[in-house]
């Protein structure tokens, strides 16, 4: 007669839980960028938080300058030179670091913001009790913010990054040009933007 094999239960079998597959993205939203006019109601929606400004000044920086969010937390006054107006990236992942020009209403927001910095820091972007704002944090505000923009999709802070480069692709810049300011090493992570970037076919019907 063949052998049954009993199973042991133990109460770490009993209590184990079984943690549901997350969805793929695509099922979460209809795509994983914002246009500009979204950036714009995001960065609406952050300033009526008790700390507003800072709040949508972390947009705007992470936005036109495609940061992630690790590098946008992990950002440093020293980065910043207000007299030429230029800010020094610092990329994750192996990114290429690059050189970009800061705009006069982003200039003019990180001028007050490190006037009002109480208690003042190395770091650009700091919670009230002045420690480095946290990639958790940024990523809360992001989602609330998208809530109360009301946006028709969960926002996240990578939807910033990919924001960027389908801007800049929609004002006619290269491919190589947008590796550069990204900071891609693999080109190929760049197609993307050109790719669908709706000025691609802008004469299309007209050859």
């Amino acid at each position: 007669m063949a052998k049954r094999h009993l199973r042991l239960v133990t109460p770490a079998t009993v209590n184990r839980t079984v943690t549901p597959k997350r969805l793929p993205n695509s099922d979460l939203r209809s795509r994983e960028y914002l246009t500009e006019a979204e950036v714009e109601r995001l960065m609406n929606a952050a300033r009526k938080n008790r700390w507003g400004h800072r709040d949508a000044t972390m947009t705007l920086v992470a936005y036109r300058h495609g940061l992630r969010v690790s590098e946008l937390v992990d950002l440093r006054w020293d980065q910043i030179e207000f007299a030429s107006g230029t800010l020094h990236v610092r990329r994750v992942k192996q990114g290429t670091p690059s050189t970009h020009p800061i705009l006069g209403d982003e200039l003019r927001a990180l001028r007050r913001l490190k006037r009002e910095q109480q208690p003042t820091s190395p770091f650009v972007f700091t919670s009230e009790r002045g420690a480095p704002f946290s990639t958790a944090g940024f990523a809360r505000m992001v989602e609330r913010a998208g809530a109360e923009a009301k946006l028709a999709f969960k926002a996240h802070p990578h939807m910033l990054r990919h924001a960027c480069g389908y801007a800049l692709a929609n004002k006619g810049h290269d491919t190589r040009a947008l590796q550069a300011y990204l900071g891609h090493r693999n080109i190929q992570h760049t197609v993307r933007y050109t790719e669908l970037s709706p000025t691609r076919f802008k004469d299309f019907w007209r050859r």
